[in-house]
């Protein structure tokens, strides 16, 4: 009985701490604000970068689209989209970094 006891409680705390985890949990749009990405890129409009949707629009077809884009958001990029070029954002991990270039890559 007290194993069946234990087990239960171990799964509803491990149920509760997946449910707080995904509430703090912020979206990939919350993670472009707090990046500082919509400091140059909007989603329908040109600003200092492309729009998001622009930048999904162009890569559609390439399937290592998200890929790329993760390593120009960490490593920066230039002659892309322009004469200005765009920082490197190195702190990211890389989990946020599959985050934001997947989240790109979704927006119309």
């Amino acid at each position: 009985m007290h194993a069946i006891s234990s087990s239960l409680l171990l799964s509803t705390a491990l149920l509760c701490g997946a449910g707080a985890w995904a509430q703090t949990t912020p979206s990939a749009a919350d993670l472009a604000k707090a990046s500082g990405c919509y400091s140059c890129h909007a989603n329908g409009e040109k600003i200092v970068g492309p729009a998001f949707a622009s930048i999904a629009e162009k890569y559609a077809s390439d399937k290592d689209a998200a890929a790329s884009l993760a390593q120009s958001i960490q490593n920066g990029s230039k002659g892309k989209w322009g004469r200005i070029a765009m920082p490197p954002h190195a702190s990211l991990s890389s989990a946020e970094l599959k985050t934001l270039a997947s989240w790109v890559m979704t927006v119309k």
